[in-house]
């Protein structure tokens, strides 16, 4: 499982002009599932994502987490983050789960980061999405959990 996380001031998703998820100070989160993944690669990333500490306290210094700051996370189904651009010119997506089961695991992340305390909004899964941000920092990590 990937996810790529920014740190935003606000975030929303829309799905043919209507707003499906939206959220003001937290994080961005691409998710992308992989084959193989399970409850595991679920479990470290949602520790990771609401525990990792990239915003700032009054130093200036990355010493709070998402939890701390009492920030929302909305988060974006994302297979594209398993494309393999090693031959040719058209990415190949064999590596991303099904979309079943894809969907059956992005949700239950969801799930269980809005269970460790995380307000969670979401986009619509397998849906043409526009997502509009506002960064902070810019902050961007990627977290890989079969790494």
């Amino acid at each position: 499982m990937k996810a790529v996380i920014q740190r935003v001031k606000s975030a929303f998703c829309t799905v043919q002009g209507k707003v499906a998820g939206q959220i003001e100070h937290g994080l961005l989160v691409f998710l992308g599932v992989g084959q193989g993944d399970d409850r595991e690669d679920i479990d470290y990333l949602v520790r990771k994502i609401s525990s990792m500490r990239i915003f700032s306290d009054e130093e200036g210094k990355f010493n709070l987490s998402l939890k701390d700051v009492s920030g929302s996370c909305l988060v974006i189904s994302q297979f594209t983050l398993f494309a393999d651009t090693k031959r040719g010119n058209r990415p190949s997506f064999i590596e991303a789960a099904a979309p079943d089961e894809a969907e059956k695991l992005y949700e239950e992340f969801c799930e269980a980061l809005a269970s460790d305390g995380v307000k969670v909004e979401r986009g619509v899964f397998a849906a043409h999405m526009e997502i509009d941000s506002i960064n902070d920092g810019p902050v961007t990590i990627c977290i890989d959990s079969k790494r």
